[in-house]
Parts: C-alpha cells; sequence; structure tokens
C-alpha cells in the first residue's frame, strides 16, 4: 500500500510540474498571449526616396533596406514605383533594394513600406562575428595623439566591453589629444571614426549600425548611429556620442557598415525620408501572422494549425474536463448527488446553446412530461429495451413540438432545444423514475435538483470567455486538473453535506 502511494505521489508530481513548464514555456518563452484581449503593437514605416533624375541617362537607384534577422519580422513590405523595375540582393548581412529605369526626367518619387511586429520565438542562437582585425595605418601627430589616448584606457578597462565603453567616453572628452584626432569635427561619423582607428589599433573589432526608432508617436526621422562589436559570445551595442551601452528595444537595425543610405546613378539631389505609425492588433491574431511569415514554427504543433471548423470543436471538448472537475467537486467534497456520474456535464454543454435560464426550463419540462409517460408504461409491464425506445421516442416528438411551437410563438431560442442529448434525456427520465421507486419522490426531486445545480456551475465555469481561450492555447494544464484528480481520488474525509447529516452526533 506504501508502494502504491508514492506511486501516486511521484504521479501526481510529474503531471503538475509538465503542466506548469509546457505552459510556462509557451507564455515566458514563446511570448503567446495570456489572454484573448492582449493585443501588441504594429508598425507601419514608409521610406520616401525623392531624386531628379538625368533626362538623357539611364536610373539606378540603391537603398539599404532592414535585414529583419533580429527582433522583428516582416508581415507585409513593398515597394511602390511608376516604371521601375525592382530587384533586392544580399551582402554583408544587409539587404538593398534597386530600382533601375531606361528613362527618367523631373523630380522622381519612389516609397519603400514595410508593415511589421516583433518577432515571437527567439533566434539567437548561432550567433557569429569577427574577434579580430586589423590597424588602421596612421602617421604623424594623428599616430601620438592615439597611443597617448590608448594608454589610459588600456589602464582603466578589463574587456572588450569596458575597453569600447572608456574609449567612447575619452574621444568625447575635452582632451587635447580627442580633438587633435577629431580635427574639429565633433559630428557622430567623425565620432565613430576616432573610435574605430583606436580600437583597431587595439586590434577591436567594430561596426556602425544605423537604426531607426519606433516612436509611439510617429513622425519623420532620420537614421541614428550606433557602434557594434563582437566580444566571442554576443554582440554589444555603443552609441558613439553619448557612451550608452545596449541597442534600445524600440530601435530598429536598418543596414550595417560604412557605406551611405542611399545611392544614385544616372541622378541627382538624393533625399530619404522616413515615417510611421503604430496600431494594436489582436496578440494571437498577430502570433498566427507571425508564424505564417517565418520559419519558426511558432504555432505549427498547437491547436491553431487545425482547421477552423475543428478548432471550433475543440473549443468545447476541451472545456469538458472543466466540467467534470466541477461534478468532482460536488460529489466528492460537497456531497451534492447527481443522476449519473458526468451526465450534469452533457446537460450543461446543451445550455451554451440554450442558455442557462431557458435550458433549466426546458429540461425540466421534458423530465416532467417524460417521468409522467414513464409511470404510464410501468403499468404495461414491459421489459427495458423496448420501454427505452419508447421513452426516447417520446422525447424526440416532444423536442420536435417545443421547437415549431418557440418557432411560431416568435421564440428563436426554443429553436435550440434541438441541441439537447435526446439519449441522455432518455436515461436520465429511466434513472430518476427507478430512484423515485426505490427511494421515493423526495429523493428523486432532490437528486433531479442536485443535477441541474451541477449543470448550471458546470454551465457558469465553462462559459467564461478567457478559460476558454487558456485552456484552448494552454492544453498543458489539462494536466494540472489530472494531478488534481488523481489527488481526489485518495479523499476519504466527510464531504461537507455529511458534516449536517451527523450533526447529531458532534451534539453528544
Amino acid at each position: 500500500m506504501r508502494a502504491i502511494n508514492l506511486h501516486l505521489k511521484i504521479l501526481i508530481f510529474v503531471l503538475v510540474t509538465l503542466g506548469i513548464a509546457i505552459t510556462a514555456y509557451q507564455i515566458l518563452y514563446l511570448g503567446i498571449p495570456v489572454t484573448e484581449a492582449e493585443t501588441d503593437s504594429l508598425w507601419n514605416i514608409d521610406a520616401k526616396v525623392e531624386f531628379q533624375a538625368n533626362p538623357r541617362d539611364p536610373v539606378k537607384v540603391q537603398m539599404y533596406i532592414p535585414p529583419l534577422n533580429q527582433n522583428y519580422v516582416s508581415l507585409n513590405e513593398s515597394f511602390v514605383s511608376n516604371n521601375y523595375g525592382v530587384s533586392i540582393n544580399r551582402a554583408d548581412g544587409n539587404r538593398r533594394v534597386t530600382w533601375s529605369a531606361r528613362r527618367a526626367s523631373g523630380n522622381q518619387t519612389l516609397y519603400y513600406r514595410l508593415v511589421l511586429t516583433k518577432r515571437f520565438s527567439d533566434e539567437k542562437s548561432g550567433i557569429k562575428g569577427p574577434i579580430f582585425r586589423e590597424s588602421i595605418p596612421v602617421e604623424g601627430p594623428e599616430k601620438v595623439a592615439a597611443e597617448a589616448l590608448l594608454a589610459p584606457i588600456r589602464q582603466h578597462s578589463a574587456d572588450v566591453e569596458t575597453f569600447i565603453g572608456e574609449t567612447i567616453k575619452r574621444v568625447n572628452s575635452s582632451d587635447d589629444n580627442a580633438k587633435t584626432l577629431l580635427a574639429g569635427d565633433s559630428s557622430g561619423n567623425k565620432k565613430a571614426s576616432v573610435i574605430e582607428l583606436l580600437l583597431s589599433i587595439a586590434h577591436v573589432p567594430m561596426e556602425r549600425v544605423h537604426t531607426i526608432r519606433l516612436s509611439a508617436e510617429g513622425g519623420s526621422q532620420t537614421p541614428e548611429l550606433w557602434l557594434r562589436s563582437f566580444n566571442g559570445k554576443e554582440w554589444l551595442y555603443f552609441h558613439p556620442e553619448t557612451g550608452e551601452q545596449g541597442l534600445p528595444n524600440d530601435r530598429l537595425v536598418w543596414w550595417i557598415g560604412d557605406n551611405e543610405l542611399i545611392k544614385v546613378e544616372g541622378a541627382k539631389k538624393p533625399h530619404v525620408s522616413f515615417s510611421m505609425n503604430n496600431s494594436e492588433m489582436n496578440a494571437i491574431r498577430l502570433a498566427k501572422l507571425t508564424d505564417a511569415n517565418t520559419n519558426a514554427g511558432f504555432l505549427e504543433y498547437s491547436l491553431y494549425s487545425l482547421p477552423l471548423v475543428t478548432q471550433q470543436a475543440f473549443q468545447i471538448i476541451l472545456l469538458i474536463p472543466i466540467g467534470v472537475l466541477v461534478i468532482l467537486v460536488l460529489r466528492n467534497l460537497i456531497g451534492i448527488q447527481t443522476l449519473g456520474t458526468f451526465t450534469p456535464v452533457l446537460i450543461s454543454l446543451a445550455f451554451r446553446e440554450t442558455q442557462l435560464g431557458f435550458g433549466i426550463v426546458l429540461f425540466t419540462l421534458i423530465t416532467a412530461l417524460g417521468l409522467s409517460l414513464r409511470s404510464y408504461l410501468e403499468h404495461l409491464k414491459l421489459q427495458m429495451l423496448p420501454r427505452l425506445s419508447v421513452v426516447l421516442t417520446f422525447v424526440v416528438v416532444l423536442i420536435a413540438a417545443i421547437s415549431l411551437f418557440s418557432h411560431k410563438l416568435g421564440l428563436e431560442r426554443g429553436l435550440s432545444v434541438a441541441l439537447f442529448p435526446m439519449v441522455i434525456l432518455t436515461m436520465t427520465i429511466e434513472r430518476m423514475s427507478i430512484t423515485w421507486e426505490e427511494r421515493g419522490g423526495s429523493h428523486a426531486i432532490k437528486v433531479a435538483i442536485g443535477t441541474l445545480v451541477a449543470a448550471s456551475l458546470a454551465f457558469l465555469l465553462m462559459s467564461i470567455p478567457e478559460l476558454a481561450y487558456f485552456i484552448f492555447t494552454f492544453p498543458a494544464v489539462l494536466m494540472i486538473l489530472v494531478g488534481f484528480m488523481l489527488a481526489m481520488g485518495r479523499y476519504r474525509g466527510y464531504r461537507l453535506t455529511e458534516l449536517f447529516r451527523f450533526k447529531a452526533f458532534l451534539k453528544d
């Protein structure tokens, strides 16, 4: 017996642990929304390209576009142009779009439009980057100034991260050596060049990263320059002027490298302006769209991958264990008696269509009329199978009659009575009749009321939209329910109703 108890406890522990672990993995790692009402941001970005074309020359416009291989995924990408060919190529971790036309004249306007959202799955595995670079050649006063700056930088740093941070700090200081290297140019690009020079002498690799800020206010903006270096494990991001470390979550990497954003041939005065707006979208719908546009398989093995009709069926089926749990608590802990073990759960499923009040009225009416017929058939001394057949046929005719009269009276709710489980109603009538004969009318009515109470409570719990969404989205929760049911299987204590039943013994 002790071995069985230990086996049961281990089984319960494993089920509950698995249920919690799988659900936590879906919520914390995959980022699946906990509630159906949860929304996520959807970004719409426009890059407007303007230039003046030479009338006699072919036009070729090249512009960097986001690689989208980090924290964001594209839901829609379009190139709006008139009489221009469009092609996309990849190089050095960047993507570049090329617009080309044989003839164009005057002012030209092209658009690149992108709809994106945050990536739901983590794709940081397999990060690679350079860990060594050759020194940039430097001579004369600049070499002396660079060596003078590097001496305190080496002294006050312990690794790549602190070395880069100290370098940025020194370049942005009022140090005379830094001013010599800047040569009177305090722009962000010049500071980045000086930082790159100092890091190259120490053989520390560095890349320029041009980003766009995903601002909730929208509006136009220009790309912001950041620096990054690979420390052997991950990319470290730094702002070249403020020294801020870590790329903010609202930054979208547009392109990497020293090249300009746009390059034109056969045209002049190129200009690119960015504008954006932010909107909200249902999180689970957005997750499905994200899954369809990536290879991450975010919802590939979830119930959302099933056909829509099958999903609707499972949204009801997965609620049955919730109703069963209600019946288990009512019978084993409270002591409410019902007609059959899980009959109230099936009745509560019918209540989902008829609604609670009308469903109770229909159940009471059909059961009462069925009992009357059952009492009449008892006098005919029929065998059980023919008797049940007659009662079932009577229930079908009665349901059809109620539906017909409800339709004539304009009570469309009565049409849903057809969803009542006819066989269950027939067996309920038979069991209630037997209970009436064996234990009296008062006990039969008491059991019938208990059945309605259990069915009503199960219906109310199964009708909570948030619970239905949570169970369907995180079906591993059912493992936790099974663990609780197994624990309830060893309960041998008093039920709540028995405390009132044996109240007299407590007084003695």
